[in-house]
């Protein structure tokens, strides 16, 4: 079990944490002080560099025997946090307000009880990923050369989930979290002067059709394998003066989708639906792809594995909440290895993910720990 003394020196590192946010693809400094909180845990390897920044703890029993990951986020968010906390975020327009600090932090946890009890076969794997927040950093990490050599046969993960109740467990079978990508449309015509505006060509009135076909192509409803949603979130037409005529805009849509393969044919749809428009228009259009997230799905049996150990440590659990339209690149993972995802509720009137006021509950980091140390034991011994 935790120390009162682990408790203390762990909560204080999550806060260090908290202060020193770095968002995706920036995590140097981060994976540097995470590299330093291993090293008197004297796991059998330490990698580093994976994916970007990402940093694997590998503690191997020596014995034969499955792997066993469990996976932290080392980002942060380009969010300016509003907290009179000593440990508010000490980089101006950055901030930990999705839990991240806390998930490391609950690693680390694990890290420590391993280290005084090694488990009998096979070996755990501690994965500090990078680059969770834009959808890029699972992906990095599973194409890197070196993530070969530690591939998982299981993979597990927490993520905190305000709504739900402090220290309630969410999860289940199938899907967990939507697949989605963020589809930047740019329009190019011709300006003009505003007093002759058809002597040009302007996206305008491209972009006015456009705007309510996109949402019509994904309406939103049940979160069933039919599930399509389509969001404008930005939109932009030519320059803010009065004397011309636009010549350019874009617009930014989110897509999301219950199945990888359902955004692929939605992502086909929006393009096409932006040619047609365009070219009736006479203006040129091109695509650029950001924030590509995998659909999360939790394998059966990792599933079980998970509510098996919560239920052995008395951790209440159920499906409450899911499956969630939000994504997550956890689900990278799953493609070669059995993996769940268990959200943790921080409370059911926690501020939620994202919110400039939101921390990350220090009292969440030994349930997550022990969930995690029990769900090593059952599989290693």
């Amino acid at each position: 079990m935790l120390t009162n003394s682990d408790l203390v020196e762990l909560t204080q590192f999550r806060r260090n944490l908290h202060r020193m946010p770095e968002v995706s693809g920036e995590e140097v400094q981060t994976a540097r002080t995470i590299v330093k909180a291993l090293g008197p845990l004297a796991p059998s390897e330490i990698i580093t560099g994976l994916g970007g920044h990402g940093v694997a703890a590998i503690f191997d029993s020596g014995a034969k025997g499955p792997t066993v990951l469990f996976r932290a986020e080392l980002d942060a968010l380009p969010i300016q946090e509003l907290s009179d906390a000593d440990w508010v975020s000490q980089t101006p327009g950055k901030g930990h307000l999705c839990g991240h600090d806390g998930h490391m932090t609950m690693l680390l946890a694990l890290g420590r009880l391993i280290t005084r009890k090694p488990v009998k076969t096979g070996r755990i794997v501690l994965m500090f990923q990078p680059a969770e927040e834009d959808g890029s950093g699972a992906r990095a990490v599973v194409a890197d050369p070196a993530f070969q050599a530690i591939k998982p046969d299981w993979a597990f993960a927490i993520h905190n989930e305000p709504g739900r109740a402090f220290g309630f467990v969410s999860t289940r079978a199938g899907l967990i979290n939507c697949a989605s990508l963020g589809l930047a449309i740019t329009l190019t015509g011709k300006t003009a002067h505003a007093a002759d505006p058809q002597d040009g060509v302007s996206p305008a009135p491209t972009i006015a059709k456009l705007i309510p076909a996109l949402g019509a192509m994904g309406a939103g409803g049940a979160l069933d394998d039919a599930f399509r949603l389509v969001t404008v979130t930005h939109v932009n037409i030519g320059e803010p003066t009065f004397g011309i005529a636009p010549g350019d805009g874009v617009v930014y849509a989110t897509l999301r989708t219950a199945q990888d393969a359902a955004m692929s044919d939605l992502k086909s749809d929006a393009c096409a639906l932006a040619e047609t428009l365009s070219a009736e228009a006479g203006l040129q259009v091109s695509f650029e792809i950001f924030d590509e997230f995998s659909a999360s799905i939790n394998d059966a049996d990792a599933t079980d594995v998970a509510v098996a150990a919560m239920n052995a440590i008395n951790v209440p659990n159920g499906d409450a909440g899911l499956p969630m339209r939000a994504s997550e690149d956890f689900g990278v993972f799953g493609w070669g290895a059995k993996a769940a995802m268990l959200c943790l509720g921080p409370g059911e009137n926690h501020a939620a993910l994202h919110n400039p006021d939101y921390d990350f509950p220090d009292d969440l980091i030994p349930i997550g720990a022990a969930i995690f140390e029990r769900i090593a034991r059952d599989l290693l011994g």
